[in-house]
């Protein structure tokens, strides 16, 4: 039996953004291996619902800092083990470390043939980044492009960049549209479920919802939003009640609590903790803000959008891929809280025909990202690199 072994830093990235791969790899008669740290369950894991789904699971000391070199040394030599003891034909890796590890083990198993997939979900350099970003992470994925066969990215600006690597022999360099939006499971509510999404978060009728959703870390920027929060909470003449509620977990939610707390607004921001079901929250709001300072692609806003929710995001080479300003949401410079209570004020003046209006192109700008074009990709990328 043909054997894949999918590679990831953290242990649910598999269950939350993979499974269609895992889907596909399986149809074409592959064993599925996952290696990951274990150790690390962020988004939900499930090791036993994995292996009634076939899929084989191992534990591997990989750390997300490139800077632990000892330990993801340690990885490098146990993800070789693993392969050589399994027979694995197929390495499909994720997430910066993951890369690493997964393809420096593919390179120490040169003599097997097993061939290399490296997903980039973002690149960390990017256009505008620090100089000492780009000249490290460009540097180092120039030099592992050389151990890929297939490189698959999610936007045009890393397409770009990619397309100017030397990949393996015969290698190739893919673009999806992101891992693959659900968009049965992610769609408008109808006003009754609006509503009853909305009692349940504590959301009166004609009170105002803005609604972040990710993992709270320095890059998610929360805290550009919360200012701008601030203002539009000093600017609202007409008194109505707004909340700003954030759904997810991460290091930077104890510092985003305390700002909330010492700017005393309590009464209108809160951490809401990790959302297992954020389909059942993304209806009920009015506005999702997306602060990134970067984004390969930004599922989450997606997601948002694909509820009819529009957007106000940061300007970036994810959220440039379909944020439509002023058809869909609103692109703001990443650390300028101004911009997003200017993008509030624009959706608060719009007549309730023109929200309509915008409700329906959010819908309508997700339809290209759906699964089915990446599984499409993917299909392709799987074929051209191990035949079949």
């Amino acid at each position: 039996m043909k054997k894949a072994l999918i590679i990831a830093t953290v242990s649910g990235f598999l269950m939350q953004f993979e499974m269609q791969n895992v889907a596909i790899l399986q149809d074409m008669g592959y064993e599925v291996h996952y290696a990951s740290n274990c150790n690390v369950p962020k988004y939900r894991f499930d090791a036993e619902e994995l292996a009634h789904l076939g899929i084989r699971v191992h534990s591997v000391p990989m750390e997300k800092s490139p800077a632990r070199l000892r330990r993801n040394a340690l990885a490098v030599r146990r993800v070789e083990q693993i392969i050589r003891a399994e027979g694995i034909t197929l390495i499909h890796c994720h997430t910066p470390v993951g890369g690493l590890v997964g393809r420096l083990a593919g390179m120490r198993c040169r003599d097997l043939g097993v061939r290399v997939v490296y997903t980039a979900h973002g690149f960390h350099f990017y256009r505008g980044c620090p100089k000492w970003d780009l000249l490290l992470y460009r540097t180092a994925e120039r030099l592992l492009a050389r151990e890929t066969d297939a490189l698959v990215v999610i936007n045009r600006e890393d397409y770009e960049s990619a397309s100017a690597f030397q990949l393996k022999e015969g290698g190739q360099v893919y673009r999806i549209p992101g891992v693959g939006l659900d968009r049965d499971r992610f769609h408008p509510f109808s006003e009754q479920q609006r509503q009853a999404a909305r009692q349940r978060l504590g959301i009166g009728e004609n009170d105002i919802l803005l609604l972040s959703v990710g993992e709270v870390n320095r890059n998610k920027n929360h805290v550009t939003a919360l200012k701008a929060l601030e203002r539009i909470l000093k600017e609202n003449t007409d008194r109505k009640r707004i909340r700003y509620l954030i759904c997810g977990e991460g290091s930077e939610r104890p510092a985003l609590e305390a700002w909330i707390r010492q700017h005393g607004m309590e009464h209108a921001a809160a951490c809401f903790g990790y959302c297992n079901l954020p389909e059942e929250i993304y209806g009920a709001a009015d506005l999702f803000l997306f602060p990134s300072r970067r984004e390969g692609l930004g599922m989450a806003a997606l997601e948002a959008l694909a509820c009819g929710v529009p957007v106000a995001a940061a300007d970036n080479r994810g959220t440039r891929e379909y944020v439509l300003p002023g058809e869909n949401g609103w692109l703001c410079r990443w650390d300028e809280p101004g911009d997003y209570a200017a993008a509030f004020r624009q959706w608060e003046s719009l007549t309730e025909k023109e929200k309509i209006r915008m409700r329906e192109k959010c819908r309508a700008s997700t339809e290209r990202f759906g699964k089915q074009y990446t599984a499409q990709v993917m299909k392709q990328v799987y074929r051209d690199t191990c035949g079949g």
